[in-house]
C-alpha cells in the first residue's frame, strides 16, 4: 500500500503504509482494536482522517492467510490530532462491532493486573459503547467491554465484562454501580471468576499486591534521570561520585585592641 497525493493506493506485496515502528511518532499515533475482518487500510483511513491529517495506517497481517489481525496503528501529524481521534472515534460501531481506540504509546503501559468486573442482569438495548462510557468515569478501561451475545443472533444474554487498570478503579465502579439502574434494569457489579480455576474471583489479596508492584516500577521508570543535575559534584577538586572538598575557613578577625 502506498500513499498518493492524499489518497490510498495499492502497492505490490505491502501492508504498511508509510513507515515502520521505530519511526512513528508514538505520541501522535493511537491504536485501533476490535476490527472487524472486513475492516481494510483504505476504510481506517477514510474512518480516521476525520480526526485530522493521517501519516500512516498500518494493520498487521496474518503471514499465511493476508488478513489483519484485528487491530492496527494510525499516525497522525500532530499528537493533538491522536487526542482527538481518541474522544470522538474509541467505541463507535463499525460493521457492529465496538473499535477500541487510545494512545498507542498508552496501550504498551497497560497490562491485565486482574480487576476485571463481572456486569450481570443487562438490559438487552445496553451494548459495548454505554458500558464503556458508564465505566470509563471510575478509571482507565484497558479493554473494549464485553457483552457475551448469542452468536446467532447476536442478542445480548444479559451480562458482559469490563477491565481496568488498576483496583482503585474497580473498588469504586463495584461500590457505587452495584444496583444502579442502566436502561430500566438494576445492574450487579462484582469480580469476575478467574478462568482455568475453581470459583476463585479476581480481586485477591496475591493480584492486589502484584499490581502494586507494578505501579511502582512503572512509575520509577518514568521518573525522569537526575545523575547529571548540577550539584556539589561539579566544582573542580571533586572527583567521580565524591563531594568536593570544603573550601578553606577564612581566617578569624582580630580581637579588638
Amino acid at each position: 500500500m502506498a500513499v498518493a497525493g492524499g489518497r490510498i493506493t495499492a502497492g505490490v506485496g505491502a501492508n504498511l503504509i508509510g513507515q515502520h515502528a521505530q519511526d512513528r511518532n508514538q505520541e501522535a499515533t493511537v491504536y485501533c482494536g476490535n476490527l472487524d475482518p472486513q475492516m481494510t487500510e483504505e476504510l481506517v483511513w477514510e474512518l480516521f482522517i476525520q480526526a485530522g491529517p493521517v501519516v500512516n495506517v498500518y494493520l498487521p497481517k496474518d503471514r499465511v492467510t493476508n488478513n489483519h489481525q484485528g487491530y492496527g496503528f494510525v499516525e497522525f501529524r500532530t499528537e493533538e490530532d491522536a487526542d482527538y481521534a481518541v474522544k470522538i472515534l474509541n467505541m463507535i460501531k463499525v460493521f457492529g462491532k465496538p473499535i477500541r481506540v487510545n494512545k498507542a504509546s498508552q496501550d504498551k503501559r497497560q497490562q491485565d493486573v486482574g480487576a476485571n468486573l463481572f456486569i450481570g442482569n443487562l438490559d438487552p438495548d445496553v451494548d459495548e459503547k454505554l458500558l464503556y462510557d458508564t465505566f470509563n468515569a471510575f478509571g482507565q478501561i484497558t479493554q473494549t467491554p464485553k457483552i457475551m451475545r448469542d452468536p446467532e443472533t447476536g442478542a445480548s444474554r444479559g451480562f458482559g465484562f469490563v477491565s481496568y487498570d488498576s483496583f482503585q478503579a474497580s473498588d469504586g465502579a463495584i461500590e457505587a454501580m452495584g444496583g444502579q439502574f442502566l436502561c430500566n434494569r438494576p445492574i450487579t457489579v462484582s469480580y469476575a471468576y478467574k478462568k482455568d480455576t475453581k470459583g476463585e474471583r479476581h480481586g485477591t489479596p496475591a493480584e492486589r499486591m502484584m499490581a502494586d508492584q507494578m505501579a511502582a516500577t512503572m512509575a520509577a521508570q518514568s521518573r525522569p534521570n537526575q545523575l547529571f543535575s548540577a550539584g556539589p559534584k561539579d566544582r573542580p577538586g571533586a572527583g567521580p561520585g565524591q563531594e568536593a572538598p570544603a573550601a578553606p575557613a577564612a581566617p578569624a578577625a582580630p580581637p579588638p585592641g
